[in-house]
């Protein structure tokens, strides 16, 4: 199998986020779901997106509001599948800043939990 065609692992999340077509000029809203280097799960109410429509996504991490290109891969009645069109290196940076400060917080989480688990028994 050509490694090209398989898919990056996932991370789940639930981070709301602004897009627009690249030609639009009125932003819709919609949530992440899961994201990966190469793409992600746009989940949206948004019934006029279809395969091949490029995209500029909005986002808050740390503080701080990023963008990203992408290109719609797929379409159903709850959202699209996105892949990422990064223009330099700095836009796989803020991906891969996103997945990190996602993994980080459940990792807090789960510190968190285990030592109230430890004290309780």
């Amino acid at each position: 199998m050509d490694s090209n065609n398989i898919p990056s692992p996932r991370t789940q999340l639930l981070l709301p986020v602004s897009f627009k077509k690249n030609y639009s000029r009125e932003n819709s809203k919609g949530n992440l779901r899961n994201i990966s280097l190469s793409g992600a799960f746009l989940e949206h109410e948004e019934s006029g997106l279809k395969p091949n429509d490029k995209l500029v996504v909005f986002f808050e991490v740390a503080g701080r509001e990023r963008k990203i290109q992408a290109t719609v891969v797929w379409a159903n009645s709850v959202g699209c599948g996105l892949k990422f069109m990064p223009v330099n290196n700095r836009d796989v940076q803020i991906v891969d800043d996103l997945i990190y400060f996602v993994e980080a917080q459940r990792s807090d989480r789960r510190d968190v939990l285990d030592k109230i688990l430890k004290k309780v028994g």
